[in-house]
């Protein structure tokens, strides 16, 4: 299709089973400050106007996501997604192609980071947009030392964490890069552990752009506790400043 300029739209790929957390139920769907980790990290794209539609890429035998409301969001549609990260974040960018140019944005976030902020995600559109990059991703610099050790747990050597960061979510390319990127992997069976990996495979440039702990994705049980106390904070900080509210953190 034909427009005036690049768009922004983004993939939530949430078709994991989350084996780690166990749980009876897939990680996405655990609650934390009154709702799924799924529902707060769309909410958190939705905040952002910029951002045209959302697709969620769910599993094939997912009964959960139709009761949730968010859902229903006419910016929201769904797609089948895959067993692995980029085989569900390759059917979420196949899924927008009828609505989507090759030329424009996607930001790809986890489903299970849900303390996302609308200033996040706008300051990483803003970077990408006026820097000389392919794309980007929000990231947290190393601040403890990094080891390096051998199958005997014996330190090999310390690592520089001067050059070390804690990639996050979301991460923005061009949707017919990645989607290239992505199927390029997948047919050279390379293993891949996130969408920057794909581009940086495929001869890109990819840029961090600092972002705080806040941006944390919850992996085991412990995590749900400290994702509280992250959106509690969001919370309290739009009460002290509602002209500068994030709609992020609001109810929904």
């Amino acid at each position: 299709m034909s427009v005036a300029g690049p768009r922004y739209w983004a993939v939530l790929p949430a078709a994991g089973i989350g084996s780690r957390m166990g749980a009876d139920v897939p990680k996405q769907y655990l609650e934390v400050a009154g709702h799924t980790l799924l529902e707060h990290a769309l909410h958190a794209l939705l905040s952002c106007e910029q951002i045209a539609g959302v697709c969620v890429a769910l599993h094939a035998n997912d009964t959960r996501a139709r009761h949730l409301s968010l859902m229903s969001d006419p910016r929201v549609q769904h797609t089948t997604g895959a067993a692995q990260r980029s085989g569900s974040v390759l059917a979420g960018l196949e899924a927008l192609a009828d609505v989507a140019d090759d030329n424009d944005w996607i930001l790809v976030h986890d489903a299970a980071r849900p303390c996302l902020r609308r200033a996040d995600i706008v300051g990483l559109l803003h970077c990408v947009v006026g820097a000389q990059v392919d794309g980007a991703l929000l990231a947290e610099p190393l601040v403890d030392t990094v080891k390096q050790v051998n199958g005997d747990a014996r330190i090999t050597r310390t690592l520089d964490r001067s050059q070390l960061w804690r990639a996050q979510t979301p991460q923005m390319f061009r949707l017919g890069q990645l989607r290239d990127a992505l199927k390029r992997a997948h047919s050279s069976e390379t293993g891949i552990t996130d969408e920057a990996s794909a581009m940086e495979l495929a001869g890109y440039s990819v840029q961090v752009i600092p972002c705080g702990a806040h941006n944390m994705k919850v992996t085991v049980p412990a995590d749900l506790e400290l994702a509280a106390f992250y959106l509690a904070q969001a919370a309290a900080d739009d009460t002290a400043a509602p002209a500068q509210a994030d709609p992020g953190t609001q109810e929904f």
